[in-house]
Formats: C-alpha cells, structure tokens, sequence
C-alpha cells in the first residue's frame, strides 16, 4: 500500500476496533476496490469490500474519496458466489461483440466461469 489513501487507511482504523488480517487493493480506472478481511471483537473473520472514488472538488482542486463499504459474513459466501457467478455469466454471455464480449460464433450455451474461492 502506497498511496496517500492506503495510508490514511492505515492511520485511521476502524471504529469499531475491528483488525484487517488481509487486504487486497483493486485499481480499477478512477476506482480502488479494496478487500479487506477484518476480525471483529469475538475473533471471527468477515470480508468487508470498499469501493473508493477520487474526487476533485471545485475550483481549488481539493481532492476527497467518496466511499461505499459492503460487509459479507461467512455464513453468507456461498450464496454470495454463486450470486455473483450468475451475474458475471449473464453479462458474458449478454455484452455485444462491440463491447469486447463474445463474438457471434460463441454459444451461449456454454457459460463463462468465474471462480471466486472464499475458502
């Protein structure tokens, strides 16, 4: 973690002195997904997911993070997969050859797979 946001991340922590025991940042254009495995109180693990925006505010070019946080339990991962899995299919198989999805000569009867292993 090296930018000013992953530090200020660091320094702040959480409020609810959870304890992050695994973080993975995702840059994804204007976009940083973190995924964060935080232990609470009672030792259990849980993934928190943040979506975090840069954002320039006005004319002094002051810049500020808009933030969007999802809490995934264990008991919830599975249907969470295969939730997600089913999304991610249908938008592959869905998408136009002009949009970088499949082309015609693809079936749509054979899926995409994407494997999420939250093991």
């Amino acid at each position: 973690m090296d930018t000013m946001e992953e530090n200020k991340r660091k320094f702040e922590g959480d409020k609810r002195d959870q304890v992050i025991v695994y973080s993975k940042a995702i840059k994804a254009g204007k976009r940083i997904y973190y995924l964060d495995v935080k232990r609470n109180r009672k030792d259990d693990l849980f993934l928190a997911i943040t979506e975090s925006k840069k954002k320039v505010n006005g004319d002094d070019a002051q810049v500020s993070f808009e933030k969007h946080k999802i809490f995934l339990y264990k008991e919830d991962f599975e249907k969470f997969k295969e939730g997600f899995e089913e999304v991610i299919n249908f938008i592959n198989q869905n998408m136009s050859s002009a949009e970088g999805g499949l082309d015609d000569s693809s079936s749509l009867e054979a899926p995409n797979r994407f494997e999420i292993d939250f093991g």
